[in-house]
């Protein structure tokens, strides 16, 4: 079974939409969270998205999978480094994580795809 990961960010995007509009102040607060915790400081923001590609797979999120991808994607991650990643999380989720590190693979494929389509036609 495959899975349309760029699809999924899209989908996500729009319930995400709705819940900041129900949930202002809570949505807000978590925004600030992700833009503090995000920012360049001793690590590069590349390398926090990869960070949190690992833990997304650790943790079996398919959503935190497919907006860290694409985050890794738009940053510049390589496949080598998406790999070596994910080698991390398989280490620290064992088995399960071997199956969700493909998941996370797949995802940053079709966005690197996507990508690489955007700037042919571009």
């Amino acid at each position: 079974m495959s899975k349309d990961w760029i699809e999924t960010t899209r989908t996500l995007s729009a319930g995400l939409r709705q819940l900041r509009g129900g949930a202002p102040e809570v949505m807000k607060a978590f925004s600030g969270i992700a833009q503090a915790a995000l920012k360049t400081g001793a690590l590069d923001t590349k390398t926090k998205e990869l960070i949190a590609l690992a833990i997304g797979v650790a943790t079996r999120c398919d959503d935190c999978i497919a907006f860290h991808a694409k985050a890794a994607s738009e940053r510049g991650a390589t496949s080598e480094e998406i790999l070596e990643t994910l080698g991390m999380a398989i280490y620290m989720g064992a088995g399960p994580s071997v199956m969700y590190a493909s998941h996370a693979l797949s995802a940053f494929t079709q966005f690197e795809n996507a990508k690489a389509g955007q700037s042919a036609a571009g």
